[in-house]
């Protein structure tokens, strides 16, 4: 037996998915639709896998603030909303107004538009202009990887002390080791360097879809 993380073949993953939580025929329509409409560029949605986790794990934490940065069509946000305490509040920074039309729509299907916040403008400005006091109780990093150092700068200071941070795709399909990148791997590779070095935070990263770092702000 290997002492590592497997690789998952397609009918692994499918065992996988059927084995995390009770199926749930919205998160289902939402993949097709965000298939269906926007072909190749659906892969910029969660693996379906991750949906389950964000859920439990903003439930398991007591979540009542929450930001995320990079929305797309909705997923990891309907998640996060769903996993919110009661009173819940969760801030979605995105620039596109087609692709967070489908989030729209799947948020008052789910009945959690209630505790979702959308504002349509480059994250990095948006998050510039919030209060510099720590009020964030979870983020969620999900959108262009050049950018990535950017907002980590911008939302850790923006963090409760005990506050989690949840980075998505930062292995890249193991890209990340490969001798040539292309730009925005190499950025993930500087930005995992970041993190690694910030003493602000403890964090790990897991093998999970295409990697999350999880990292929790000091007390």
């Amino acid at each position: 037996m290997a002492f590592k993380s497997i690789g998952l073949s397609d009918d692994l993953h499918a065992y996988l998915v059927a084995h995390n939580g009770p199926a749930d025929p919205l998160v289902a329509d939402l993949i097709a639709d965000t298939h269906r409409e926007f072909g190749y560029t659906a892969n910029f949605q969660i693996a379906p896998e991750q949906s389950p986790f964000l859920t439990f794990f903003v439930r398991l934490l007591g979540v009542r603030n929450a930001v995320e940065v990079g929305t797309f069509t909705g997923l990891s946000s309907l998640s996060i909303a769903r996993g919110l305490a009661p009173g819940g509040h969760l801030l979605c920074l995105d620039v596109s107004e087609e692709f967070t039309a489908v989030a729209r729509r799947y948020w008052e299907r789910a009945g959690v538009a209630d505790r979702v916040e959308l504002r349509l403008a480059p994250a990095a400005q948006t998050l510039a202009s919030l209060p510099a006091e720590p009020r964030f109780d979870f983020a969620f990093i999900d959108a262009d990887k050049t950018g990535y150092p950017t907002y980590w700068a911008e939302l850790v200071p923006r963090m409760r002390p005990g506050a989690v941070l949840v980075v998505d795709n930062v292995l890249r399909g193991g890209r990340g080791i490969a001798a040539e990148q292309d730009p925005d791997t190499a950025a993930i590779v500087a930005f995992n360097d970041i993190v690694a070095a910030d003493d602000r935070v403890e964090s790990v990263m897991i093998p999970l879809a295409d990697g999350l770092t999880i990292a929790r702000v000091k007390q």
